[in-house]
C-alpha cells in the first residue's frame, strides 16, 4: 500500500491519467445504448468483408467482445474502453520518443483530459479502432525511420492497413509518411528504400477485403463516401456557419486551453515555413506530417463544407505531443481543472439526465421503446417492425428485440447497409407491419396527424396509433409516433 501511495506521490501526472480512466470506467454501467453502438453491433451480427458506409473493424471489435463476454450494453461500452485504453498506452510510448518520460506523462494527461477520449470510451464508432491503429502506425514508422529497425516497416504497413480497415480517412497516414520523407533532407533517401515500398504494399494488401467488397458491389462504399462530398465541395458555396461550427466542435473535443495551444503552434510552424522557408527538426517535421494534413486540411474545408467533429480526431495524437512543447504548467492546471468540471457535469447528465436531448443521438429511451413495441405486437400479432431514420431506431430495436427489424428500404428508400443484407422483401408481401417514427422535438402527446406518402404506396391501409411516450426518472423524455400498416407490397 505504501509503495502505491509513493508511486502516486512521485508520479502525479500518471495518477491523474489513472484517475480519469477510473472515472470513465465507473460511469460505463450508467451509459445506455447509443444508436451508433447498436448500428455497429449490427455490423458484427452480419459479418462481411466490408460494409456500405464504413469498413468493418468496429463491427469485428464488437463481435469479438460480445462473443467472449456476452451481449449487453456494458460489454459494448467496455470494448470501447479497452481499445481506447490501449490507445492511451500506445500514445504514451510514442510520446517518449520525442520527450522525456516525465513530460510524456504530462502529454498523456493532456490527451486523457479531453472529451475526445471520453467520446471514444462511451460511443462505438469507427474512430475507436482507427485511433488505436493510427497511433501504433506512427510509433512503428518512427522506429523504422529514426531507429533504423527494418522489421518495423512491416508492422507499420500492417497497422496502416488495419487503420484503413477501420475508416477511410486513414489514407492520410500514407500521405503523411510520404510528405515527411519528401520534405526531409535527412531522410528523403528512404523514398528509394525497398522497405518503404514493401511497407506500402503490405498496407494495401491488408485492405484487400474492402476493395474486394467494393468490387462485388459496384464500388458503392467508395462512391458513397466520396462522390457526394466532392460534389458539395466543388460548388464552393461559402458558409461561415460551417467554419464557426467546426471551431465549436474542436473547443468541445479538446477543451479551450488545448485547442488554443493547437492554434498557436499551427500558426507558428506554418508561418515559419511560408515566410522563412524554414522547416523544423526532423522529429518535429515527422509529428507535423501526421498533424497538418488532417487538422489544417479539414479545417481549410470548413468555410465551404460541413466537416464532422470526428474527422480531425487522428491529428490529436501528434498534435498533443506538439502541444506539450509549448504549454505551461499553469495552462495544464487550467486544462485539468476545466476538464474535471466538464466531466462532473457529464456524469450528472448521464446518471440523472438533467437536460433533455432533442435528438435521436441519445443513450436514453431505446430499451423502453423496445419493451413498448413488444407489448404492441401482442395487440397486433404477426407484424414485422420497421422505421425510417437511416439506421437509428431500426438498429436500436434490432439490438433489443429477438426478431429482425427493418429500415426504410421497406418503403423503397436507401437504407445504408440494411440494403446489403440480401433480404428478399417480397417474402413480406401481404404481411402487416408496425412503423415507428421518432419525434425528435417532443412537445406534446398528440398524434402526428399525417402519413408518409411512401407508406401509402406500399400498404393498403395505414392507421396511426397512440404514440409511445418514454419516461426516465419519472420525466417524459422521448416520444415515438406509431402506425399500424396492413397488407405490405414490396413492389407497388
Amino acid at each position: 500500500m505504501n509503495k502505491v501511495l509513493l508511486f502516486f506521490k512521485e508520479h502525479p501526472a500518471s495518477s491523474w491519467v489513472l484517475g480519469f480512466q477510473l472515472f470513465r470506467f465507473i460511469l460505463l454501467p450508467f451509459m445506455g445504448l447509443m444508436p451508433q453502438d447498436a448500428y455497429y453491433y449490427f455490423y458484427g451480427e452480419n459479418l462481411s468483408l466490408s460494409y456500405f458506409d464504413h469498413p468493418g473493424m468496429i463491427g469485428y471489435q464488437l463481435r469479438l467482445f460480445t462473443d467472449i463476454f456476452g451481449k449487453s450494453v456494458f460489454v459494448i461500452k467496455f470494448s470501447d474502453f479497452v481499445i481506447t485504453s490501449l490507445t492511451i498506452y500506445s500514445f504514451y510510448k510514442l510520446a517518449t520518443k520525442f520527450i522525456s518520460k516525465e513530460r510524456a506523462n504530462t502529454a498523456t494527461l493532456l490527451l486523457v483530459s479531453t472529451l475526445f477520449i471520453s467520446i471514444l470510451t462511451f460511443n462505438s464508432t469507427p474512430d475507436v479502432p482507427l485511433i488505436l491503429f493510427w497511433t501504433l502506425s506512427i510509433l512503428f514508422l518512427y522506429k523504422a525511420i529514426f531507429e533504423n529497425k527494418k522489421w518495423f516497416w512491416l508492422l507499420g504497413g500492417i497497422t496502416m492497413g488495419l487503420a484503413f480497415d477501420s475508416k477511410y480517412t486513414a489514407l492520410l497516414l500514407q500521405i503523411g509518411l510520404l510528405a515527411f520523407l519528401g520534405f526531409s533532407n535527412k531522410y528523403r533517401k528512404l523514398l528509394r528504400s525497398p522497405w518503404l515500398w514493401v511497407c506500402l504494399l503490405i498496407s494495401l494488401a491488408v485492405t484487400f477485403p474492402i476493395w474486394y467488397w467494393n468490387y462485388q458491389h459496384d464500388f458503392a462504399s467508395f462512391a458513397f463516401q466520396s462522390t457526394k462530398r466532392t460534389g458539395s465541395i466543388s460548388k464552393l458555396n461559402l458558409n461561415f456557419n460551417f467554419f464557426f461550427g467546426a471551431i465549436g466542435h474542436q473547443l468541445f473535443l479538446l477543451l479551450p486551453i488545448l485547442f488554443s495551444v493547437f492554434t498557436f503552434f499551427t500558426y507558428k510552424y506554418v508561418k515559419r515555413a511560408i515566410t522563412k522557408f524554414k522547416l523544423p527538426s526532423s522529429k518535429v517535421l515527422f509529428l507535423l506530417a501526421f498533424f497538418i494534413p488532417t487538422f489544417v486540411g479539414f479545417f481549410s474545408l470548413t468555410p465551404i463544407y460541413w466537416v464532422k467533429l470526428n474527422w480531425m480526431m487522428p491529428s490529436y495524437i501528434t498534435g498533443v505531443i506538439l502541444a506539450s512543447f509549448f504549454i505551461s504548467k499553469k495552462l495544464i492546471k487550467w486544462q485539468i481543472g476545466f476538464s474535471i468540471f466538464i466531466h462532473v457535469l457529464l456524469a450528472l447528465q448521464v446518471i440523472f439526465y438533467i437536460v433533455p436531448i432533442k435528438s435521436d443521438d441519445t443513450w436514453v429511451g431505446w430499451k423502453e421503446l423496445a419493451k413498448e413495441t413488444k407489448e404492441l405486437q401482442k395487440t397486433y400479432p404477426n407484424t414485422f417492425i420497421f422505421s425510417d431514420d437511416n439506421y437509428k431506431t431500426s438498429a436500436c430495436l434490432n439490438f433489443y428485440l429477438d426478431e429482425k427489424v427493418y429500415a426504410q428500404n421497406i418503403i423503397g428508400k436507401h437504407a445504408l447497409h440494411f440494403d446489403y443484407l440480401g433480404d428478399n422483401l417480397k417474402t413480406l408481401n401481404g404481411k402487416n407491419a408496425i412503423f415507428i417514427d421518432s419525434d425528435k422535438r417532443f412537445k406534446n402527446h398528440n398524434k402526428k396527424g399525417d402519413i408518409l406518402p411512401e407508406l401509402k404506396f406500399h400498404f393498403s391501409q395505414i392507421t396511426e396509433l397512440e404514440p409511445i411516450i418514454v419516461s426516465i426518472n419519472d420525466k417524459e423524455v422521448r416520444k415515438f409516433w406509431v402506425y399500424y400498416c396492413k397488407n405490405y407490397n414490396a413492389t407497388p
